[in-house]
């Protein structure tokens, strides 16, 4: 028996790296046409000329950031010439924020904290893209942010019409979009979309076997062999589909092996996967929540409270609460619920009958939703 338990300085981790959220593999499969449509969009600022204006739609964990990031390294191997930012706008949502981290990829570091403008800041940044000759790319993570800030014709308006302020400059953008009822080609206000114009490159959820084989690419990278049998590859890609968010399934694989880990064990059992599923499964949620706006957080919160009664409830009984809580119309209370629908935090249906009842129900723990809301 001892043979098959780790020693205390013996780790089933071969890189830990692998399973962070934030890791860019090497081997990135199943979104080689979104690379090469990314690619395309940024040929012409490898020539100095302005990058084509791009949106990178579809649910959270469907390869967006990474393929971006993929294509970022790839411009940053390839010239100096092109300069890609990234910018999280779940983190830098304000016109000033987003220009300050611009500022910081083009000269170094941050501008001061206080006595500084957002024009001194945007001006700095007109004269070192002229001085450096240099075309500007950014990308805009979780754009729609911006618009629930009321940030976004602001922030593109000063990034396309830079060229107006200091003739020759040249700044594409790209945005990363993760919020499925955004169009954000008809959510700016007309003097931006003349000149935003972008291509959408759509990216569809995982199917069963890219998961699979997505998930054991980064076992391989970052397990030792034999730690995860098939067997519990098979049940983390079931669950990971069933969260609809290939995060999960990484997240996952990680916290089974720490249990393991933990009890000093060489293999991953049925046990720890169940156990971390517990955890993990929350994760897409915890995502999702930080997207919304109070109005439908408030919304969410709702429809988590009754569901404390009831599993199943219809669309009817929902709206009637939600009309003497919050006094929401009902164009608005069903655009919600269907923005809920795509975003895989609730089911929406209809029970034949009598007529066509619509019926909703959430799809995690009304406790655990509630809390994740506080």
């Amino acid at each position: 028996m001892k043979k098959n338990l780790l020693m205390w300085d013996e780790t089933l981790f071969r890189d830990p790296e692998v399973f962070e959220i934030d890791y860019v593999p090497e081997q990135f499969n199943h979104r080689e046409v979104q690379l090469q449509e990314l690619a395309f969009q940024m040929r012409p600022g490898l020539r100095g000329a302005r990058p084509l204006n791009t949106i990178c739609r579809g649910l959270p964990g469907t390869g967006k950031t990474t393929s971006v990031k993929k294509v970022f390294a790839e411009i940053e191997d390839a010239t100096r010439k092109l300069v890609p930012v990234y910018i999280n706008c779940q983190i830098d949502n304000t016109k000033f924020a987003i220009f300050s981290q611009i500022y910081k990829r083009l000269s170094g570091h941050l501008p001061p904290a206080s006595g500084t403008s957002f024009k001194q800041v945007f001006d700095a940044i007109g004269r070192i893209l002229q001085k450096e000759e240099q075309v500007l790319v950014v990308a805009l993570d979780d754009a729609n942010y911006l618009l629930y800030e009321n940030e976004i014709n602001r922030v593109l308006y000063a990034l396309l019409r830079s060229h107006e302020a200091y003739p020759g400059t040249r700044i594409g953008v790209i945005a990363i979009i993760s919020d499925m009822s955004v169009d954000l080609r008809t959510a700016v206000d007309p003097r931006v979309a003349s000149v935003f114009q972008p291509t959408e490159i759509y990216f569809p959820p995982y199917s069963s076997e890219e998961v699979h084989t997505i998930l054991e690419e980064r076992v391989m990278q970052g397990l030792y062999p034999g730690v995860l049998a098939s067997d519990m590859l098979d049940l983390i890609v079931d669950q990971t589909m069933r969260s609809g968010d290939l995060r999960v399934g990484i997240d996952l694989i990680k916290r089974a092996a720490l249990n393991a880990e933990r009890d000093a064990r060489r293999t991953v059992d049925r046990e720890d996967v169940c156990e971390a599923y517990e955890v993990s499964k929350y994760l897409h949620l915890a995502y999702s929540l930080r997207t919304l706006k109070s109005e439908e957080k408030q919304l969410l919160g709702a429809i988590a409270e009754i569901s404390r009664e009831e599993k199943e409830m219809t669309a009817g009984e929902v709206f009637r609460h939600a009309q003497e809580t919050m006094r929401i119309g009902y164009t608005k209370f069903y655009e919600i619920v269907t923005k809920f629908d795509a975003m895989r935090l609730l089911n929406l249906h209809y029970r034949q009958g009598r007529g066509r009842t619509r019926l909703i129900s959430l799809r995690y723990d009304p406790e655990r939703v509630l809390e994740h809301l506080r």
